[in-house]
């Protein structure tokens, strides 16, 4: 029996279905961390999380058995370590945690509670483990709930029943907008349940939509905060637990200041672009810079992910584009340092009105002509991308993807969206917060009124409502599924107005299914966690 342990937290950066890379990386904090007793990684380490129908494939759980069988034999004479992995046991697969110790895997624990709704589906593919009892560890013996299991109190219930001393939880849990407070409130609601001190171990990185923001804490069983890992990248925490006559408590460490608002939504939407990228071996990107809002702070988001050097952007005139938009464009890109190209539309443009003149012949312009030219561009943007390797970046945000303000196959055209979850009054509030750290968006670009420039004198409030307004109305109806009736009672705004904005947001389902992916910011993003079927008859109150 120990009355001390060194648990290192190691808050690190998997890439999914990479099992040798992530292997290497465990390798790695294994040797930054000889003093440690015991390291402890985050859920499904092994394979990165989440992988979907990926665990359905037997010589995939059977590569991540032979890598972490591999990495016990590490552990003889040096640290443990606790590592996530899919394990097939009696004809089940489970999402597992491995204590690896002495050379040798000793014993496993097997996620209880699988959740089943948002982002998660994991009880499609993973069967639940028994109710965990505690693992014996140098005579201490550690809770190890995963993830799920501390969200509601059984799991921990039953680990402070059957004799656990400390609970270590091993996490993968995405991002949302102040989800790090639901989880410090959660995590003390279980120490005050259980008496136990707890550490909350988050994987960090991005994956497709979903961002990991690590932000790994502790919280003693006084209710103390002990150490608090940063958001968004990663850190080996070395972690001093002692025993006394009160049970064990982790003395106090490092208190990290987490971002908030504006920052932590840069932040994430940076992360998720990067890793998007680089995990994809992209050599860089490629965007259309039009002038306006959007584009601009794709832009500079995307040079604080990848660097300047890998951002190329292209601005794509026709006659509706105003001198403003070419001014403009092109003084963000010199603030930017970034490659900054001019390819007029006026010739491809002109040539589908002449292929299709014949056929049009008779009918009066209009919405067919103004997508041509967002269509020319997205071939260009597309043809460069395929010429030169980089990914196109796509730039439209929530407000407009959500009333199907945006052409497919035009600037709909791309491989990721880092705005994608952001409505239109948030991307003005990060442009503001981005020019707060050194100015990187020309101060017109933010206060003009935004437009399409498709035809003469266009704003985008010909065909919407002030994005003020059309924002509240989109956070009832997306974020919160609240009934016309009840927007309209609580914004004082006219039902006409609040049903149409309903039948935009369900008549765009179809474009929402062939969009870009794109990071996950809110509570309910368009895809993972917002599943609405694209043939869809019904309106509230009919």
């Amino acid at each position: 029996m120990t009355d001390k342990l060194i648990i290192a937290l190691a808050q690190v950066n998997p890439t999914l279905g990479a099992i040798g890379e992530n292997l290497a990386r465990a390798r790695e904090v294994l040797w930054e961390a000889p003093e440690a007793d015991l390291i402890l990684f985050p859920e499904l380490f092994i394979c990165g999380y989440p992988p979907e129908d990926l665990v359905l494939r037997p010589s995939f759980v059977d590569a991540c058995r032979e890598a972490v069988e591999s990495l016990a034999r590490d552990t003889a004479g040096g640290p443990a370590i606790l590592i996530g992995l899919p394990w097939r046991e009696n004809g089940k697969l489970h999402n597992s945690v491995a204590l690896l110790a002495n050379g040798r895997i000793e014993t496993l624990r097997h996620k209880f509670d699988l959740p089943n709704y948002g982002v998660f589906d994991e009880k499609r593919v993973f069967d639940p483990g028994p109710a965990p009892g505690p693992i014996a560890f140098k005579g201490v013996r550690l809770g190890v709930p995963i993830c799920e299991d501390i969200w509601t109190a059984e799991t921990c219930e039953t680990l402070s029943e059957t004799g656990a001393e400390i609970l270590l939880v091993p996490n993968g849990s995405p991002f949302e907008r102040n989800k790090d407070d639901v989880r410090l409130n959660l995590v003390v609601a279980r120490v005050t349940e259980t008496g136990l001190p707890m550490a909350y171990l988050n994987q960090v990185g991005g994956q497709d939509e979903l961002v990991f923001d690590g932000a790994s804490f502790i919280i003693n069983a006084d209710r103390s905060l002990a150490w608090q890992l940063p958001m968004f990248r990663e850190q080996i925490a070395l972690t001093e637990w002692q025993r006394g006559p009160d049970g064990w408590h982790c003395m106090p460490g490092e208190i990290e200041p987490l971002p908030e608002k504006e920052e932590e939504t840069w932040n994430a939407c940076v992360l998720g672009l990067r890793d998007y990228v680089l995990k994809n071996r992209f050599p860089g990107v490629v965007l259309g810079l039009s002038g306006g809002i959007d584009s601009a702070v794709v832009a500079a988001m995307a040079v604080d992910a990848l660097g300047k050097d890998k951002v190329h952007c292209v601005m794509l005139p026709y006659a509706y584009t105003s001198r403003e938009s070419l001014v403009d464009a092109e003084e963000c890109a010199r603030l930017l340092g970034v490659r900054y190209d001019v390819v007029p539309i006026k010739q491809p443009v002109e040539g589908f009105l002449a292929a299709l003149g014949p056929l049009f012949e008779g009918t009066p312009p209009g919405i067919t002509e103004e997508n041509l030219q967002s269509r020319s561009r997205g071939v260009i943007l597309m043809a460069i991308s395929n010429k030169f390797g980089s990914m196109v970046l796509t730039t439209g945000n929530k407000s407009e993807m959500s009333v199907g303000y945006a052409t497919l196959y035009g600037d709909m055209n791309g491989g990721y969206n880092p705005i994608k979850d952001v409505y239109k009054t948030e991307v003005y509030r990060l442009a503001n917060w981005r020019n707060r750290q050194d100015r990187v968006i020309p101060e017109r670009i933010i206060t003009r009124a935004p437009s399409a420039e498709l035809r003469p004198d266009q704003t985008d409030q010909d065909s919407l409502p002030p994005y003020e307004v059309l924002d509240v109305i989109l956070e009832g109806l997306v974020e919160h599924e609240m009934p016309v009736a009840e927007i309209v009672a609580g914004s004082g705004y006219d039902e006409a107005l609040v049903r149409r904005v309903q039948h935009m947001l369900y008549v765009a389902e179809y474009k929402r299914r062939q969009a870009a992916p794109g990071v996950k910011i809110t509570r309910r993003n368009f895809g993972r966690d917002r599943r609405y079927p694209i043939t869809n008859a019904f309106r509230d109150g009919r």
